[in-house]
């Protein structure tokens, strides 16, 4: 069944409504009660000629984390960017800048999840004080300073760590000047979230620009 015919916005249009549709569709995620909305033949062919997603979602590339299916939405709804241990770069921050200036999402969000293996690998890399393999170490690098801030806190435990991540995360996407100037005339708002594998649950970590 689609938006329209449940009488909600197909596309919401502020930070607070983009957020409010994503935590209502991770709630019937976790109860079982998806809509799949957006998802039919008639609404691909009416989004062919273009694109108004409410959401960018900068998340992890681990496959339990599918941002359609965990906040039970459907095509043209996110615009959707993924990395291991959502790690930024260059081209990951154009990509969530063109997001926000070019298609015009009103939010951002960056979503970790416990059990992230780019976290546990960084943790483990300075634990034993090595390098991580030469394949992983342009992830491995960008999450160590945030297994280093955890560790100067006295935080240990994997999910506290990658929680840790999403936050600071979240302040790099929003030093953007893009996204920074979005957030100042209200246009945008960049939330972090931490993701459940065990229950599918979504919390809010952070937020930064509303």
């Amino acid at each position: 069944m689609n938006d329209q015919h449940r009488g909600r916005p197909a596309s919401p249009e502020t930070p607070e409504a983009a957020l409010a549709e994503l935590i209502a569709g991770n709630a019937r995620f976790v109860a079982g009660t998806r809509e799949h909305p957006h998802q039919d033949a008639e609404h691909r062919a009416a989004i062919a000629g273009g694109q108004r997603p409410f959401a960018v979602l900068f998340g992890c590339s681990d496959s339990r984390l599918a941002a359609e299916i965990i906040f039970d939405r459907g095509l043209g709804d996110l615009f959707v960017v993924r990395t291991a241990g959502h790690v930024v770069g260059p081209e990951v921050q154009a990509s969530i800048d063109y997001g926000v200036d070019v298609v015009g999402v009103p939010l951002v969000v960056v979503l970790g999840h416990d059990g992230c293996g780019a976290v546990q690998a960084a943790q483990t890399a300075l634990a034993d004080a090595r390098e991580a393999p030469a394949a992983l170490r342009p992830v491995v690098d960008r999450v160590l300073p945030s297994v280093r801030q955890a560790r100067a806190r006295n935080i240990t435990d994997s999910a506290e760590v990658a929680a840790l991540h999403v936050r600071r995360t979240v302040a790099m996407v929003a030093q953007s000047p893009t996204i920074a100037a979005a957030a100042r005339e209200g246009r945008c708002a960049v939330v972090g979230m931490s993701y459940r594998l065990a229950d599918g649950r979504v919390t809010v970590e952070a937020a930064a620009g509303s």
